[in-house]
């Protein structure tokens, strides 16, 4: 896959290192570097109009201590220095008053590989351990373990692992590649508009997913498919699986319900909202959404 169709948040940066969640304490060494987090947002270093950087704290700040939150093992940095997600229940005055907080969904594309990695794991994780406290089968209290990356039932001692639900997200153009067709959700303001998607149904595959997203939302027949790529989408737990499809629909009617207006696009206007130069919002940068209109915008150009 070209760089430039890698999606913002799947671009890796860090080593994972699985392989030692097994023997990790509860909390990070005076020597790891912590990431806070509280809901989608982190505090971000760097001057105005300058890239954002994501703040890390040394493991062993006072600032940390007695502060109400879970900790995980994110992995290794570039700089091989072990990193950790704080994933904070309630920000402490003290702390939002020091740094500016950048949401994932809106400064996640424009961090660097390493840092969006980071980001979009720790968010990931972090909701996981402060929504699920509790085993979902008896209730009881289930503990943390492998560096936060599961719990155990106290009671009957299942193991626990986070949540992922897949979703297919699909660029959808005519049969001559000149038009891009998108939709606006009921939910958005007008003029914004973005590619389709939906969650993948229970036994259902990801291409039969995509067929059956675009006939209900658009009133559309997918006539050939391409798999684009992937990128975790914790809003609030998602796989984002990119496509882009053909139909020959030459007339979308979007279903009312979740999709209000559906409408063809061709490169020129694709391209002023692209610039800003447009009535129309397409997505922001750290979604695969944008990734896919980019893409194909940028597929006629030499």
């Amino acid at each position: 896959m070209r760089p430039s169709a890698v999606p913002p948040l799947a671009r890796g940066g860090f080593d994972r290192a699985e392989h030692r969640r097994a023997a990790l304490g509860s909390a990070p060494d005076d020597g790891a570097l912590v990431l806070l987090v509280h809901r989608d947002s982190a505090p971000v270093a760097g001057e105005d109009g300058s890239r954002p950087v994501l703040q890390w704290w040394a493991g062993a700040d006072p600032a940390l201590v007695n502060t109400d939150g879970e900790y995980a093992f994110l992995g290794v940095g570039p700089d091989g220095v072990d990193r950790w997600v704080l994933a904070l229940r309630e920000v402490p005055p003290t702390l939002d008053e020091q740094f500016s907080w950048g949401s994932l969904r809106v400064i996640g594309g424009d961090l660097d590989d390493a840092d969006g990695d980071a980001f979009v794991t720790a968010v990931s994780l972090g909701r996981w351990l402060l929504d699920s406290a509790h085993c979902p089968r008896c209730g009881s209290v289930a503990a943390v373990q492998t560096g936060g990356w599961s719990r155990r039932c106290a009671s009957c001692e299942q193991d626990l692992f986070p949540r992922t639900d897949p979703a297919v997200i699909v660029a959808v153009t005519d049969r001559a590649g000149a038009r891009l067709l998108l939709g606006s959700h009921v939910a958005w303001g007008m003029g914004r508009f973005s590619c389709f998607a939906g969650f993948v149904e229970a036994g259902e595959s990801l291409e039969a997913a995509v067929k059956r997203e675009l006939l209900e939302e658009a009133g559309v027949h997918i006539e050939d498919m391409s798999y684009v790529g992937s990128q975790a989408w914790p809003y609030p737990r998602s796989l984002m699986v990119g496509f882009t499809a053909v139909t020959g629909t030459d007339s979308p009617v979007a279903d009312g319900e979740e999709i209000i207006e559906v409408r063809w696009f061709d490169r020129a206007e694709i391209g002023a909202a692209l610039a800003g130069d447009a009535d129309v919002q397409l997505p922001g940068p750290s979604s695969i959404a944008r990734t896919l209109i980019d893409q194909w915008y940028r597929s006629a150009q030499p």
